[in-house]
């Protein structure tokens, strides 16, 4: 059999090279120092060109499903060889395709059959294959986001197993050491499409086509999503959970669970997230006695612009259930998840059924509060807040979780110590406190804020189980928070007002009392904080409906006072 052999040949980026061989039936490689072989067959070929690549020349082969492979390392004088093995066993023309090297940012997009081809001046300037692209988003009016998959593992390449690079989703970009996560296309203006015309609402039969302006980017975006395999599996899903809320990132999606990743769907944003991206998943019963929290912690998150989200946390009503049943057979679930789900879910909670099917799929074990930790009122969650953003931390066996947003997970391996502190006024202070958690290695401090008092106990308890470092820095000094009362203005009262009180407060008649709160100085306090605290106007009108209602009573020691005050002030002005 004749053969033409070529050493020093990378296969889809791979990091080590290997012996590529040409024979009659097809086409092979084989790294260097053994290892999974390659081979494709002669039936599958449908393209190759040939261009300028990282490590020589490059020999793209494209095949009749869709899938591209890569072959680099060639020399500039194999062409006429390959040229020739491609014509006589293949009858296969290799292009020869120069890209363009000006460095220019626009050009035109081509959708062709396997890759996204930019071209600039009617040549390549880069090529984009659809099965690496992961997700597509409208990032705005004109702009689009697209978001490529990235590997599991970084010694994965597109030689692992059968796939090949462009049908393993990431598997080529483990062979390189810097990675290209995401691209934006700007696409200005507006295009015109065909749209057919049926009989209008009369019966008349005006048949044809009618045109249509739409913006580009949003054709650009349907196109790219119809020749991707982004939504060629839309009917392949296990599962479906329809309108569920999410709080991170706020909105709701449609949850669809597939063998290898799940999708979110929601009216802007459709999400793709690989199982292997999931490093936690918990369940945390919310405090409020309603609702659910499953808690997903994803790694790379998912990115909306320059925003980027490590946990999803979505929300479900703790009596809410329903009815669902599994798009696979039991054969399928004893064999392959080893009898780890169900065929059928019958009245179930949703956030059950979904945790246990996650747990099914994933291999994920399902994290929950710890059951060494019961707060004042008997919940699993803590309410406080981080800055202005409020929300509830949970204690777990080996960690915190703080939820909604911005969800924040605390290792109590990287914990040096954590500080009870009370921060503010006396009356806030004895009230609320703050947690400090100081990590080791400089890394960022986490407070949280506006703890209940009431919490203090169960916490510092929890922490003792933990054997978590504790510094308490609240004092109980009655002395210090009766000063901190008085220069707050809880306790604001003259010297012989307050001994005169102290003398006889037992003696006071009840006429006493009425006559004191109305000549106190109350009165005056109410009116100047109204009109401090209004900054829009408002204010006014309160004093001049207030003005009035003094001028129509007739009447009255308060009405009386009120009255006089603006004689006062005329005098004052004269």
């Amino acid at each position: 059999m004749a053969l033409e052999n070529f050493e020093g040949i990378y296969l889809d980026l791979s990091k080590q090279s290997g012996k590529c061989r040409f024979a009659e039936t097809g086409l092979g490689w084989k790294p260097q120092g053994g290892g999974d072989t390659f081979t494709l067959d002669k039936s599958q070929l449908n393209q190759a060109i040939w261009s300028r690549a990282s490590r020589g020349y490059e020999v793209k082969v494209l095949t009749r499903e869709g899938q591209v492979y890569q072959l680099d390392g060639f020399q500039a004088d194999d062409f006429d060889r390959l040229s020739k093995t491609f014509k006589s066993w293949y009858t296969l023309n290799l292009e020869n395709k120069e890209h363009a090297i000006r460095g220019w940012n626009w050009g035109k997009a081509d959708f062709a059959k396997a890759e996204l081809v930019f071209n600039v001046q009617s040549r390549p300037a880069f090529e984009l294959p659809y099965a690496e692209i992961s997700n597509a988003n409208l990032a705005g009016k004109n702009e689009l986001a697209v978001e490529f998959s990235l590997p599991g593992d970084g010694d994965e390449t597109g030689t692992n197993g059968h796939l090949g690079g462009a049908r393993g989703h990431g598997k080529k970009a483990g062979g390189a050491r810097d990675q290209l996560v995401e691209m934006r296309f700007y696409i200005p203006g507006t295009t015109t499409t065909k749209v057919k015309k049926g009989s209008d609402d009369e019966g008349s039969e005006d048949e044809g086509d009618a045109e249509e302006d739409r913006n580009a980017a949003e054709r650009f975006y349907d196109e790219l999503m119809a020749k991707a395999d982004i939504g060629e599996v839309a009917g392949d899903s296990i599962i479906k959970f329809d309108d569920i809320l999410h709080l991170t990132p706020r909105g709701r999606f449609e949850v669809d669970l597939y063998e290898s990743f799940f999708r979110l769907r929601g009216k802007t944003y459709d999400y793709k997230v690989q199982y292997e991206q999931i490093k936690k998943f918990m369940i945390l019963p919310k405090p409020d006695d309603v609702h659910h929290l499953i808690t997903i912690g994803i790694d790379p998150p998912l990115r909306q612009g320059q925003t980027r989200y490590p946990f999803l946390v979505m929300q479900f009503k703790r009596d809410e259930a329903d009815d669902y049943t599994l798009n696979m057979t039991e054969d399928t679930i004893k064999e392959k998840y080893n009898g780890k789900l169900q065929l059928e879910y019958n009245g179930q909670p949703i956030y059950n059924v979904m945790g246990n099917i996650f747990r099914g799929l994933t291999g994920k074990k399902i994290v929950q509060p710890s059951r060494e930790f019961t707060s004042y009122h008997s919940q699993s969650g803590v309410k406080c807040s981080i800055k202005a953003n409020e929300g509830f931390i949970f204690c777990l066996d080996r960690s915190f979780m703080f939820v909604p947003k911005p969800a924040t997970y605390i290792a109590f391996d990287n914990i040096q110590t954590i500080t009870m502190s009370r921060v503010g006024g006396a009356v806030s202070a004895s009230r609320t406190f703050d947690l400090l958690i100081t990590m080791k290695n400089g890394a960022q401090e986490h407070q949280f804020s506006n703890i209940n008092r009431e919490e203090q106990n169960a916490l510092e308890s929890f922490f003792r189980a933990k054997n978590l470092k504790t510094k308490n820095e609240m004092t109980d000094d009655s002395g210090a928070l009766l000063a901190a009362a008085i220069q707050a203005g809880d306790l604001d009262s003259s010297d012989d007002e307050a001994g005169a009180a102290r003398g006889s407060a037992d003696e006071d008649s009840e006429e006493a009392d009425e006559d004191f709160q109305g000549d106190s100085e109350s009165d005056v306090a109410e009116e100047y904080d109204s009109a401090h605290e209004s900054s829009d106007g408002d204010s006014d009108a309160d004093m001049e409906d207030g003005d009035g209602d003094a001028d129509d009573d007739d009447g009255g020691d308060d009405d009386t006072e009120l009255a006089e005050r603006p004689k006062k002030k005329s005098k004052t002005s004269k």
